[in-house]
């Protein structure tokens, strides 16, 4: 279970990298004219490696199944996941392969989030704090090792458009698949691994490089250590992270 201390810097780091993707984002609007008058960085592309700094923030959920425990059993009449926003904060490695192609890493790339579950409960436990509608959240600060090919477009004067496609594996830091105490009632396995893909746009300025991206990614491991004699455990079978993510890099 995470403590109080450690949620409040969650929170305040979460508030900084927001603050700053929201500064970056107004960066483009104010270098427009310098996008348009001249070519800036005209020997960006040539260049076998180049590096650069990633935030982002994202909304995610767990895509997973239902338990025939759940049909069974009358105490969980629906379970639901709900969307949750969290940050994104990476160091891009970028190798250029050809002209239109680029092979992309993130040797760190840490990853905030807070998902939930919604239950709607028949027999709620006042007394442990439960309602008629309950919810369980399970945080996550997240070490994800990605691996991605980009097909750019031609470069036109300070704009260029590309695609990216790839595979990472990621490690939970704050899982509690092996936590005994009884409240922890959601447990997640550290380990996923899963696909991405994504669209992106890179601005040259005079000396940098900005790059707003989109990005939806697909868990592919089972991550639920599910417990049999917990309620909100036992009604659930498999579930699958999925996120979507608008990140800005300056290369």
């Amino acid at each position: 279970m995470q403590t109080p201390e450690l949620r409040y810097m969650q929170h305040i780091l979460r508030n900084k990298i927001i603050n700053t993707a929201i500064i970056l984002l107004i960066c483009p609007i104010i270098g427009l004219a310098q996008l348009r008058n001249e070519l800036n960085l005209p020997d960006h592309d040539n260049k076998s490696f180049h590096f650069g700094i990633n935030i982002g923030v994202n909304r995610s959920h767990f895509n997973f199944s239902h338990h025939p425990r759940f049909l069974e059993f009358d105490s969980v009449m629906v379970v639901e996941s709900i969307n949750s926003t969290g940050v994104n904060l990476a160091w891009l490695v970028n190798k250029r392969i050809s002209n239109h192609f680029d092979l992309r890493t993130y040797p760190l790339n840490l990853t905030f989030t807070e998902k939930a579950f919604e239950y709607n409960l028949k027999y709620p436990n006042k007394p442990a704090g439960e309602d008629s509608i309950t919810i369980k959240k399970v945080q996550s600060i997240s070490l994800a090792l990605p691996l991605q090919i980009k097909f750019s477009s031609d470069r036109i004067n300070n704009f260029k458009v590309y695609m990216m496609a790839g595979v990472k594996a990621e490690l939970d830091m704050a899982s509690n698949a092996n936590a005994k105490k009884a409240e922890e009632l959601i447990k997640l396995n550290k380990f996923d691994y899963g696909v991405e893909s994504g669209l992106g746009f890179h601005f040259y300025f005079p000396f940098f490089v900005l790059t707003p991206e989109i990005k939806v990614a697909w868990g592919l491991s089972n991550l639920h250590s599910r417990d049999e004699n917990l309620k909100f455990s036992n009604v659930v079978d498999k579930i699958y992270s999925r996120m979507i993510t608008f990140s800005l890099t300056v290369e």
